[in-house]
């Protein structure tokens, strides 16, 4: 039986490469409880900001937003879609609306509804939106509806509720969420 041997930098990096993978994944119970998305505007847009989740009591996710570059004094719908992938010039790489439980498209305050439905944002006059609103069909990173890992879009259009996506138009906007420090 042959013995391999290998050199002194071989083992070194291949110790640093366990480590790095052992430090990447969770301790159990370590779920985390902030999240972020920096949203950035997609072809022919000026729309950027700010999405945190934040997880509070009862497993409810507390969600703010801050906004600019929007029309003035219009409505934009805000939704959490499936992939966290921003990578296409008009944001189609997201894929649809995060729907892991398979409810119809409806508003926030419909108890059945995609887990990705935030509603709206309502710029000013400056087209500058904010958002507070806390939700109880996602977790962070937990067991039901996870979010970390998918991406949040901004539509040009009011969500009006109607199925299947509430005619939202176009995107304007979108950013992969992520653990937040």
């Amino acid at each position: 039986m042959k013995i391999l041997s290998y050199s002194q930098p071989t083992r070194l990096l291949s110790a640093a490469c366990i480590f790095t993978f052992a430090m990447a994944i969770p301790a159990r119970g370590a779920e985390p409880t902030t999240a972020v998305a920096v949203l950035h505007p997609t072809k022919g847009s000026q729309t950027s900001g700010v999405i945190h989740f934040q997880s509070v009591s009862d497993g409810k996710v507390r969600v703010t937003a801050t906004m600019e570059g929007l029309a003035l004094n219009s409505v934009h719908a805000i939704h959490i879609h499936e992939f966290g992938d921003c990578t296409a010039p008009d944001a189609t790489s997201a894929g649809g609306h995060y729907n892991p439980e398979g409810h119809p498209h409806a508003l926030p305050d419909k108890k059945e509804r995609h887990a990705g439905d935030l509603g709206n944002l309502q710029a000013d006059a400056q087209g500058k939106a904010s958002l507070d609103l806390t939700v109880d069909n996602i977790t962070i990173n937990g067991s039901k509806n996870p979010i970390v890992g998918r991406s949040v879009i901004v539509h040009e259009k009011q969500d009006d509720g109607s199925q299947p996506v509430g005619n939202a138009g176009g995107r304007i906007a979108c950013g992969v969420i992520g653990v937040a420090k």
